[in-house]
């Protein structure tokens, strides 16, 4: 491995070390138990920081999950011969010789037909990018976005559970540290009142469950921290009732100093951990109200979003991602559900579900990349618009209602995009065939996008690594290639 590695080889003298090159809180306390000085006991109260590989063009990650697979042919992809063709039997003459579970409709019966789009598309901006009329908000600061029209995915996997843990941790199976703890780890947090990485989730968790916020194998002060955007920001934060903050500030130094002890007994680097978590969280609760706390925002900047304080929406958010960013925090990611569109009941249709999915973020999005521009937050902040999969230019004909369309799970074509610090703007990156089926134009993969996000960040992906059952793991194993035609 080369000299500049950011690799650990033993984690517990690593975490020893560490253990004694910041002063946290309860330190005094400690100190006093110990009968020692307080730099000899100190416990970092801050996730460990990476020296970056080189500059950094990014300082902040804004990961906008679409956690389903929306339908890049109704959003993005534009392909006029796939309506042309509506309808037509999908045979090898159209597609050549590709099968898959995904290309037969569930009426064995019929035979697969193609689905044109029933939205219509235009192009806008400078980069004359076609935008479909769901997303009018979007095509507003459609020269912001470079897309990857030509990405590809595991032709094996196509179930979401697994694809989504690929996407966020680069492995299909949970015990795999996640992009944003990664990134945690490689730059730790420039909030000392906030974690390094938080997710902020529309409704309930996707499939791919916790593992997508996981810390895996990675010291778990790394983990990503759900956020509500109603009620209590964090679960537990506020203090029981009778229990006032100077109690709680006495209890945080005492256990903390236990806990400081234990640590000298046994080098766990897991207790350090403990510590970390309860100085943050008993800062926390100054800081994450206010944080959380949407009315302080001038009514204009609400309307930019469609934002609603006190409501729980992706709008408020997207609002929340920004004072997040704000404030210092390395990665939030945003996680919006119900993109699953296979067209078996109203609320998984293309004609009914997709515009309502659509409605929900399309201002948001477009608000969020306004405001942060308008802030100078753009220049040092990535946004990522990703999801698991792409959807087939089949009618995958679950329902035998006529009106109900749908697309299912698709590992050969999707489209992403991408913004901000580090990205030329107004790109657009390969491309799939006319019917939108194969990516066949600059085929990009999700490695790759998981390399380019490193790389702006200021990261080798090949040298961000962590040593753990006797080898160096990283979060794109042994794939990826940086997209540097997205260089700025």
């Amino acid at each position: 491995m080369s000299d500049h590695s950011t690799s650990v080889v033993d984690p517990i003298c690593r975490r020893a070390f560490l253990s004694r090159s910041s002063v946290g809180m309860g330190t005094v306390a400690l100190a006093s138990l110990l009968k020692a000085s307080p730099e000899t006991h100190a416990h970092s109260t801050q996730p460990h920081k990476q020296l970056p590989h080189y500059p950094a063009k990014a300082k902040n990650l804004i990961f906008l999950f679409m956690a389903g697979a929306p339908s890049q042919l109704d959003l993005f992809d534009y392909k006029p011969k796939l309506n042309e063709f509506h309808g037509k039997t999908a045979d090898r003459e159209l597609l050549g010789d590709v099968r898959f579970s995904q290309l037969r409709p569930r009426n064995m019966n019929e035979p697969s037909r193609l689905l044109g789009s029933p939205y219509k598309f235009q192009q806008y901006g400078e980069s004359g990018a076609f935008v479909s009329e769901l997303l009018p908000h979007l095509s507003g600061v459609v020269d912001e976005l470079s897309f990857l029209k030509g990405m590809k995915f595991n032709e094996e996997i196509f179930d979401h559970p697994f694809a989504q843990l690929i996407l966020m941790t680069g492995a299909p199976l949970e015990g795999r540290p996640s992009l944003g703890s990664w990134l945690s780890y490689g730059l730790g947090s420039e909030s000392d009142n906030l974690p390094a990485f938080v997710v902020l989730m529309s409704n309930l968790l996707p499939r791919g469950g916790s593992g997508i916020l996981s810390s895996g194998f990675l010291p778990s002060v790394h983990q990503g921290v759900p956020f509500n955007c109603q009620g209590d920001p964090v679960l537990f934060l506020a203090n029981p009732p009778g229990i006032s903050a100077d109690a709680r500030r006495r209890s945080v130094e005492t256990i903390n100093a236990l806990n400081g002890l234990r640590y000298d007994l046994s080098g766990d680097p897991e207790i350090n951990t403990r510590i970390a978590s309860f100085e943050l969280a008993y800062r926390m609760q100054t800081s994450a109200p206010e944080l959380v706390d949407l009315a302080q925002e001038p009514s204009h900047i609400l309307e930019l979003y469609g934002a609603e304080p006190g409501a729980q929406s992706f709008a408020n958010n997207c609002l929340l991602a920004r004072r997040l960013v704000e404030r210092g925090v390395r990665t939030v990611q945003l996680v919006d559900l119900d993109w699953d569109h296979h067209g078996d009941t109203e609320k998984r249709d293309l004609m009914h579900a997709l515009p309502n999915q659509c409605l929900s973020v399309d201002r948001a999005i477009a608000g969020l990349l306004r405001d942060l521009k308008q802030r100078g937050l753009l220049e040092e902040t990535l946004v990522v618009w990703a999801a698991e999969f792409g959807r087939t230019p089949i009618d995958e004909a679950r329902n035998p209602q006529a009106t109900l369309l749908g697309r299912d799970h698709h590992p050969f074509a999707g489209t992403f995009w991408i913004a901000g610090a580090g990205v030329k703007p107004g790109l657009t990156i390969g491309g799939t065939d006319e019917l939108g089926f194969m990516a066949v134009e600059r085929p990009t993969e999700v490695f790759d996008l998981q390399a380019t996000i490193l790389h702006l960040m200021g990261f080798d992906h090949e040298q961000l690594t962590f040593r753990t059952q006797g080898r160096d793991f990283r979060l794109t194993e042994v794939y990826g290639k940086v997209i540097h035609e997205l260089l700025a």
